[in-house]
């Protein structure tokens, strides 16, 4: 007898019993989008050898498991087309959304220290799916992990003094996650190192990088990492296996040409693998489309300031599915959005004035969506992390 779909080839007893207990057959990983990584999954279909198909609703994608198997495998979808960048929203943002102008303390926020429940001039952040953030403490040596709700974090890279041992860092600037390998990427700033570090109960680290003077790095979706260097005055890509990677964006010495980068520091890589850069001494965001020679201003370069068309060391960046640039512009310590081919920005978050209230920033520097739209800021002078939710209705 042939069986329903879904259904099953034997006949059950009317009082079968199951096991209590289930066994985890695909993902179990957590939340994401790597190769042992489900989001949202939703309905299945198992085949006759008991290989499973799973729709990975918010990936975008089908994915085969294998029976035994401890990843998948992608069969349908998943081409870049709706997983959203790394530090993207996976929603996307209307043109005149707004965000609450109140905060909310997500990270630290108890006073500069090197207490669980403290953090110290922390740089740059990452935000995981289940909204779990991981911080770059500059002062501190170390990397911390934020649970969501969490009143104190648990240091998971570092925290063993300042030094250049496997087992130390020395002012770390950056930090994000490899689903794929489970591991931490960390710039690993006065080492002049990039190191991948074991994202659960890692002691050491591995050096990736070797001699450059790193600020910012990010990756795209076939695991191409993307790394400024300051002192080089460019961003390079390393693609899986690398060492000594590709110049992506200047790389033709200091100063204000379009092909020229001033003291980049973070970076953001779009669907199209365009390259969005902090050019942070000429004050300005730089576009640089895959395989260009020079860039395209997209935010600030008209002199330093704080007027709207203005930016003053510009910082963290992120870019939304409309090609809106949102940059953190740290010494007039506000979030501003520029539209595309926008002359000026607006500020979205912050411009009260350098402050601790819940509507100040004091030297905003990392910057994050999640995937929800909700906008994070590293507030580095006042040692904490803010939440901005996006407001359900744009005026």
């Amino acid at each position: 007898m042939i069986h329903p779909l879904h259904g099953s080839s034997i006949d059950i007893h009317p009082n079968a019993r199951w096991k209590q207990y289930g066994i985890t057959v695909a993902g179990g990983n957590r939340q994401g989008n790597g190769i042992n990584q489900l989001s949202d999954p939703l309905g299945l279909y198992v085949d006759d050898d008991q290989t499973i198909y799973v729709a990975d609703q918010s990936n975008h994608r089908i994915m085969e498991w294998k029976r035994g198997a401890t990843s998948g495998q992608v069969v349908a979808g998943g081409n870049g087309q709706g997983i959203h960048p790394l530090r993207g929203s996976s929603i996307d943002i209307h043109p005149n959304a707004r965000w609450q102008q109140n905060g909310i303390t997500m990270a630290g926020g108890s006073g500069r220290g090197n207490g669980s429940n403290q953090l110290s001039s922390p740089s740059g952040l990452y935000v995981d799916d289940d909204q779990t953030i991981y911080v770059a403490e500059w002062s501190n040596h170390r990397i911390v992990e934020w649970k969501r709700g969490a009143t104190s974090g648990q240091v998971v890279a570092g925290g063993n003094e300042q030094g250049s041992g496997d087992h130390q860092l020395s002012y770390p600037e950056d930090v994000i996650i490899d689903k794929e390998r489970d591991s931490l990427i960390i710039c690993d700033a006065s080492n002049r190192r990039v190191v991948r570090w074991p994202r659960r109960n890692g002691t050491s680290g591995e050096t990736i990088i070797s001699n450059i003077s790193c600020v910012g790095l990010t990756m795209d979706e076939n695991g191409s990492l993307y790394v400024t260097d300051v002192g080089k005055n460019e961003v390079r890509r390393y693609r899986r296996g690398e060492s000594q990677g590709t110049v992506v964006a200047g790389g033709n010495g200091s100063g204000n040409r379009l092909d020229q980068l001033y003291t980049p520091t973070y970076v953001f890589i779009d669907r199209d693998h365009s390259v969005y850069v902090s050019d942070r001494d000429n004050h300005r965001v730089m576009k640089w489309m895959e395989g260009a020679k020079q860039g395209i201003v997209v935010a600030g370069g008209q002199g330093y300031g704080n007027d709207l068309t203005q930016l003053l060391s510009p910082q963290g960046v992120v870019v939304d599915q409309l090609g809106t640039v949102y940059v953190a512009d740290w010494r007039n310590d506000r979030i501003m959005r520029w539209p595309k081919e926008a002359t000026q920005g607006s500020v979205i978050v912050g411009g009260n004035a350098s402050g601790g209230q819940s509507n100040q920033l004091n030297g905003p520097i990392g910057l994050s969506f999640d995937r929800h739209g909700n906008l994070y800021v590293v507030d580095w002078g006042n040692h904490r992390v803010r939440k901005f939710e996006l407001q359900s209705k744009p005026n």
